[in-house]
């Protein structure tokens, strides 16, 4: 059996996603987005990164119909392999349905999610999913952005909805809705690592996220002319908060977080002599330098060798034919 089969089970439908989620709304920027993901992928073999299509923040207001017409080709237009994405408006927004209507009534095909913004419980995924359902993009997974501190309290049963494929925290939505509580310095990229309310909330939606086997997705960093500061603000992410995704707004933060989220060469090559060992001997426990190793580390490396295929690390012939197997 193929190891995400043997060690993973039903988080293989969930956990394995591109580590970085790029954001664009405006039309030239999107359409450079889509030209951009095509070179990275010829680059490392592997589409290291998905493409969000941004009605929410991108179409103007009073232009919702042509934006999301618009994207809606954009996507229609995306070369084969490609991983598409759209943030529609929130439930409650009077476009949303028509969102939905014309971009995954029409391009649900070329869609990898849809995402929800805004989203405060259960009961506006189960929204989301009505109007996906009704235009028959019954398959079409969902992410949903938990932007304030009643979200964050429903993380956990958000991120148990079936159709939820992955939990984004909105960084600066959560401050705002705080009314001035929060100062706006937790904004910048060190303060939203050492505010507590802050930090508190990115720890809630990545416990939920990883006790329903979903994918949590860290925030923005705004300051993208800082590259030494995101490259920080993304190692924190992933090796402090539990992180595996991060959102780029900016085409230079793309590199930097694949960087952040990537295993280092050892691991890689630990990861990868432990698991075709394993993988010889049929998943029974072995013993490798001295160690006994059985399932549950197995578990562990291959979480590493995920990230390793997700960011466009090289890995071993033997090692790679297992992502040709399960190419996303």
């Amino acid at each position: 059996m193929h190891p995400r089969q043997v060690l993973l089970g039903a988080q293989a439908r969930t956990g394995f996603l591109p580590v970085c989620d790029h954001y664009s709304g405006v039309e030239a920027r999107m359409r450079k987005s889509l030209q951009l993901q095509a070179e990275m992928a010829a680059e490392f073999g592997a589409c290291v990164f998905d493409v969000t299509l941004d009605c929410e923040d991108g179409a103007p207001v009073g232009g919702e119909a042509e934006h999301a017409a618009l994207v809606t080709e954009l996507a229609l237009a995306s070369a084969p392999g490609a991983r598409v994405a759209v943030r529609v408006h929130p439930v409650d927004h009077p476009s949303f349905d028509a969102d939905i209507a014309t971009i995954a009534g029409r391009a649900a095909s070329r869609l990898c999610h849809v995402m929800i913004p805004k989203v405060e419980s259960v009961a506006d995924i189960e929204r989301a999913v009505r109007a996906l359902d009704a235009v028959g993009a019954t398959q079409l997974p969902l992410h949903a952005l938990i932007e304030s501190a009643a979200a964050v309290h429903h993380a956990f049963d958000i991120a148990a909805h079936p159709r939820v494929q992955s939990l984004s925290f909105g960084l600066m939505d959560f401050i705002s809705a705080h009314g001035g509580a929060i100062p706006v310095d937790a904004m910048g990229v060190q303060g939203q690592f050492s505010h507590p309310l802050v930090v508190r909330a990115k720890l809630e939606i990545a416990s939920a996220c990883h006790a329903h086997g979903k994918v949590p997705s860290h925030c923005v960093v705004t300051e993208f002319k800082d590259a030494e500061a995101f490259r920080a603000a993304a190692r924190r992410a992933a090796r402090e908060l539990g992180y595996t995704r991060m959102w780029s707004i900016h085409p230079d933060q793309i590199r930097g977080v694949l960087e952040a989220f990537a295993p280092d060469e050892r691991d890689i090559a630990v990861a990868s002599d432990i698991l075709l060992a394993a993988a010889r001997a049929h998943w029974a426990p072995i013993s490798h330098g001295g160690k006994l190793e059985d399932r549950a580390s197995y578990r562990f490396y291959w979480q590493v060798l995920e990230r390793a295929y997700q960011t466009g690390r090289p890995l071993p012939a033997d090692v790679r034919a297992w992502f040709k197997e399960t190419a996303v």
